[in-house]
């Protein structure tokens, strides 16, 4: 457990109104269109004949056109989040409460395969961090891709083959007319990457789920995958939720960001709003974690612990243990969401206005020049690195 410098502070007293400057509901920006909607959510699981509460009150607007990035250590509950959006839970996963407004219906209350049919791939397609999780290995990637293209666009034969191989071209797969007939082995890590993306690019769907789908490639790939995306985005309008641990990323790609924790939204605002004026303490610690925002004379900054077991219920914030801002409260009353502005919200008690103040982490006092430091880095390496390729070109 962390050692909080800001515990037994009062502001649990029974004598306060906790709730006061609370959001009693949750902000919708009315510069943007709503593409779905999520309003108290919550997802479990049954193991061994007990249910396990692993999602909990989950409130969030996706924009159309936008790319929503999900942030948080592994187990927080993001692939289970955005599996909802396509039925997509394991089979002992349930939805207990809440609803998931898309395209005119509540999605939460689908459960056949039959309903989520005209969903799932064609109006919601998903990327997997392994593409050869969603590849089949005996199957060619063009007849895999056409087979696609046949089911859900109506396509003979020729029609999705020919589509198909236009589909490989624009996800820049080199001879795409000689690798069609070419099996997932005969494909590098990326270039089975791109051929997912042609998969999901057949049904042209709204929305584009994309869960860590740079993880398991190298960082030169990492990059060249990340701005196919952003391409293929602007290009066929699709809103993107891009599912990641990696903060550098999202800098990147976001519009929006959600960083989730314990099954739960901890915060949520723009890019800039997360980046430069942070408010909840897990916030702080991930932003401290970048490698890029040190400095030679610091020791590498780490979340100290583990997160929270889903098999026992959590009392407080989830965070607690492991936060040294804590106080007292956090231990025993989950905080609610406290509004920071008209795009804002995180839920920590250092938003109450009974809170102590606390003088936030050095990397997050510091942010805005540590990652101007980091770009004029970032820049100089890109350009040495140009540079260096222009004259083996010579």
């Amino acid at each position: 457990m962390a050692t909080s410098k800001y515990r037994n502070q009062p502001i649990n007293s029974a004598d306060l109104n906790l709730e006061l400057g609370a959001m009693t509901e949750y902000p919708t920006d009315p510069n943007e269109e709503v593409v779905m909607s999520i309003r108290n959510l919550n997802v479990g699981f049954t193991t061994r004949g007990k249910k396990t509460h692993v999602l909990r009150d989950i409130n969030l607007d996706i924009y159309k056109g936008k790319t929503l990035a999900i942030v948080g250590e592994s187990g927080s509950g993001k692939s289970v989040f955005t599996k909802t959006f396509t039925g997509m839970l394991d089979s002992n996963g349930f939805i207990s409460s809440g609803s998931i407004m898309f395209d005119g219906q509540d999605i939460a209350k689908l459960t056949s395969h039959k309903e989520w049919q005209p969903i799932r791939g064609k109006k919601i397609a998903t990327i997997f961090q392994d593409p050869m999780t969603s590849l089949n290995p005996l199957l060619t990637i063009g007849y895999q891709i056409s087979e696609v293209l046949i089911l859900h666009r109506g396509m003979s034969k020729e029609e999705a083959k020919k589509e198909a191989i236009s589909l490989l071209e624009r996800v820049k797969i080199p001879n795409a007319a000689q690798r069609y007939d070419d099996y997932p082995f005969q494909f590098s890590g990326g270039m089975r990457q791109r051929a997912v993306i042609a998969i999901a690019l057949a049904c042209k769907p709204e929305i584009l789920i994309c869960d860590e789908p740079t993880t398991a490639l190298d960082v030169t790939v990492q990059s060249q995958i990340i701005d196919l995306i952003k391409d293929l985005q602007k290009e066929y309008g699709w809103t993107t939720i891009f599912i990641t641990h990696d903060l550098g990323v999202v800098a990147n790609i976001a519009d929006n960001v959600a960083v989730m924790y314990g099954g739960q939204i901890v915060e949520y605002g723009t890019i800039e709003d997360v980046f430069y004026h942070p408010e909840h303490p897990y916030t702080w610690a991930l932003l401290c974690s970048l490698p890029q925002l040190g400095t030679k004379d610091e020791p590498l900054s780490y979340i100290k612990g583990n997160p929270p077991s889903f098999g026992s219920e959590i009392i407080g914030d989830a965070f607690a243990p492991r936060n040294e801002y804590a106080m007292n409260i956090d231990f025993v009353k989950e905080p609610p969401a406290f509004k920071v502005s008209e795009t804002h919200w995180a839920k920590t008690w250092l938003l109450s206005p009974y809170a102590p103040k606390v003088e936030k982490p050095k990397v997050i006092q510091e942010l805005h020049e540590r990652m101007k430091i980091a770009a004029k880095e970032l820049a100089r390496q890109e350009g040495d690195e140009y540079a260096e390729e222009t004259k083996v070109g010579e």
